[in-house]
């Protein structure tokens, strides 16, 4: 009997796959790309394990056990990345992740659609430009012979070494990545927004609500799942972000004060003896601790009251 239903279970599954064909087939190149570039290079974390040796490959080179890991946590720099790379991004979370939020409350309150258009249009724009085109657009602006340098020297003050500043780094770190990236997610929530029902601005038109209070009790809320799924990733993704920006920004004045772990695993991988085995016990390292912090913020906005992530285990109904 057991059988019987399994059968039917499976045939049932089936029909429906077929049902929907089509969505499977749309479904298909994004699945075989995680699968060749997302999965299959994960038999490379077995380096972290062992020796390894050019000659002998990555299967062929001697297991080790954790005698890398212990390695990674007798370096210094190793320890201080660590700290850099939590201290850094959890200040893009405090000064960036609130910006794009507020930037499509804005963009919603304009009711001149073409006007509306034009600025989602040069806020998204900056996204598209990669960050060695930015980077060389800050050093023509902000060297000690560019544009905003000469308009301090024309109001008789000193030059300011923007560029060369560890004070001035991290805050030039949170404006430029807000100006590039802030407007391309403020697309995720106007999207979110224009899913909310329009008769509920009609009923608190009716009882007098002004725009700000529809914004604070209408559109807030409609959003308040996006937000929630945005920051668990936000928070997920917080021990590699920001690499390809500091990379390009950063130079030998600064270099300390953007040692994060991406920039750790550079140097001893490409700038140094490579120790590819060395360097894979770290990225594995910064990968767990990114999974326990994407669980830690699930949890801690299904504790507030959210859905989070992940869904919760069906709780058993007594009959």
């Amino acid at each position: 009997m057991e059988k019987t239903v399994k059968i039917k279970g499976n045939t049932s599954l089936t029909r429906q796959i077929w049902k929907s064909r089509e969505i499977y087939f749309l479904l298909l190149p994004g699945v075989i790309w995680y699968a060749i570039f997302a999965y299959i290079p994960m038999y490379g974390l077995s380096l972290a394990f062992k020796t390894y040796k050019a000659s002998l490959g990555i299967f062929g080179s001697p297991w080790i056990g954790l005698e890398n890991f212990v390695y990674v946590f007798r370096d210094p720099a190793f320890m201080e990345s660590v700290w850099k790379t939590l201290w850094i991004n959890a200040g893009r979370i405090a000064f960036q992740f609130p910006v794009p939020i507020i930037l499509a409350l804005m963009l919603n309150e304009i009711r001149f659609g073409r006007y509306k258009k034009t600025m989602q249009t040069i806020y998204t724009f900056p996204h598209f430009l990669s960050w060695v085109i930015v980077a060389s657009i800050m050093i023509n602006v902000l060297n000690t012979s560019g544009i905003v340098n000469g308009i301090i020297r024309m109001l008789g003050f000193d030059t300011i070494n923007f560029l060369g500043s560890t004070d001035i780094f991290l805050p030039l770190l949170y404006i430029t990545e807000n100006w590039k990236s802030a407007g391309w997610f403020m697309i995720i929530y106007l999207a979110s927004i224009s899913g909310i029902d329009t008769e509920q601005y009609e009923s608190a038109q009716l009882d007098g609500a002004n725009r700000l209070q529809q914004m604070w009790y209408i559109t807030l809320p409609g959003i308040k799942n996006t937000i929630v799924v945005m920051f668990i990733l936000s928070v997920g993704n917080l021990m590699n972000m920001g690499f390809d920006q500091i990379f390009n920004i950063s130079n030998a004045a600064t270099a300390r004060a953007g040692e994060i772990l991406d920039m750790y695993i550079y140097r001893i991988t490409f700038q140094s003896a490579a120790d590819f085995s060395f360097s894979s016990a770290v990225s594995l390292f910064r990968s767990i601790v990114n999974f326990a912090l994407l669980l830690f913020a699930d949890r801690v906005c299904k504790w507030l009251g959210s859905d989070g992530l992940f869904p919760s285990p069906r709780k058993k109904v007594k009959e």
